[in-house]
């Protein structure tokens, strides 16, 4: 594994494809110019990776050596603190996931992005173009970064054979009391709520993030019983902190935690159920009245380039986006892709991104109601007491 260079001919060369401005949506640059100097940037943990955790993984240093823009980062803790923090603008953009994008679209806080100024764009996957969570009216707003699912992980000494359901959480939590690791955020009302289209098919759920309030309420009812055996994780580091010192046995996670816990020797593993899982597909979008907007476009097509790509989704455990990153990452670990079903949209039908929870249901139906992301956020706040 090495450190990443940024070849100046592609920061050149998105400079002479800037000055073509061809088919900029409203509110977008026609052109770019020299970098600002700086770039403030909202991340999930792992999505800027400097070396400091693994001299191996460094793709911030070379980009701010080829650009002259230096990194800010802030870590967001859920979806709901990363639009909060957006919503200052104090911040040039943001690795949103789908249940951030459309708030952020919604209420103007991000703009629309001239794909022609980021040349890596061409090479992405299409199944990541022109998605309900990253354009609206075939308009992108943004760019991707990489997607995956949910994972469960488990300590192999308390749990020898690997789960093969989410019951470990859900009915089975008691066995663990005290010691089950779960996402602190509103949005996992809806592995409630995915685990009810499992077991309580009476309740017609098709959708775990669109839910009536019969729905709804079972969901809050599930999450309670649990709230009982349950351990909250807001970040990375507290989850991986409370699996090192086995005070939490098994959880849901996201793939960055269990790489670190593996890398410092311990006894963790993960799976993804037979059930299925929810999962993201982040987004780099960029603020509307961004200060550096020309150093968040080169960082866009910086995240894009083949062996940024590569890197950044092998560290933090998920799928890359385009071919020429898989290949890239085969050269950092073998079968990567193939793991993390880069290319194998089937495999993603079956997990549901996150996305925003809409009273109108997200459908043409006038006739239903369903609850919206201020109520899950008041139900979920209930729940964890604060």
């Amino acid at each position: 594994m090495r450190t990443l260079r940024v070849p100046a001919i592609l920061v050149t060369f998105g400079l002479l494809a800037a000055a073509c401005g061809v088919g900029a949506p409203a509110g977008a640059p026609t052109s770019l110019g020299d970098g600002e100097g700086e770039l403030n940037l909202i991340i999930w943990a792992g999505y800027a990776e400097r070396g400091e955790n693994d001299p191996a993984f460094d793709w911030v240093t070379p980009f701010e050596e080829e650009t002259g823009c230096q990194v800010n980062t802030t870590d967001m803790t859920d979806s709901p603190n990363g639009v909060s923090l957006m919503q200052t603008g104090e911040y040039d953009g943001i690795s949103a996931s789908g249940d951030a994008t459309l708030r952020l679209i919604a209420s103007g806080t991000v703009a629309p992005v001239n794909v022609d100024l980021i040349p890596n764009y061409a090479d992405v996957f299409e199944g990541l173009k022109n998605q309900a969570h990253n354009s609206v009216d075939g308009v992108p707003y943004g760019v991707p970064h990489g997607r995956g699912a949910n994972l469960l992980m488990y300590n192999t000494n308390v749990f020898p054979e690997a789960p093969t359901s989410w019951a470990g959480v859900w009915e089975d939590a008691a066995a663990n009391s005290g010691a089950v690791s779960i996402y602190n955020s509103s949005i996992y009302i809806a592995d409630a709520a995915l685990h009810l289209m499992e077991t309580d098919p009476d309740l017609g759920i098709t959708d775990p993030y669109q839910l009536n309030e019969e729905q709804f309420n079972a969901a809050i009812d599930l999450l309670e019983a649990q709230s009982e055996h349950a351990v909250y994780w807001g970040t990375a580091a507290e989850q991986i902190q409370s699996f090192a010192s086995e005070e939490t046995v098994i959880g849901t996670t996201w793939q960055y935690q269990a790489n670190v816990l593996v890398g410092e020797g311990e006894p963790v593993a993960v799976t993804l159920p037979e059930e299925g899982s929810t999962g993201w597909s982040d987004t780099w979008m960029i603020h509307a009245d961004a200060a550096h907007p020309n150093c968040m476009y080169m960082w866009m097509n910086h995240i894009l380039s083949p062996d940024v790509s590569a890197a950044a989704t092998v560290w933090f455990g998920e799928a890359p986006t385009s071919q020429a990153a898989c290949d890239a990452a085969e050269e950092l670990s073998p079968g990567h892709c193939e793991t993390f079903h880069a290319t194998d949209e089937e495999y993603f039908s079956n997990v549901w991104y996150w996305s925003t929870p809409q009273a109108d249901c997200a459908d043409d139906d006038d006739a239903t109601t369903c609850k919206d992301v201020d109520a899950w956020i008041e139900a979920w706040t209930a729940i964890v007491g604060g």
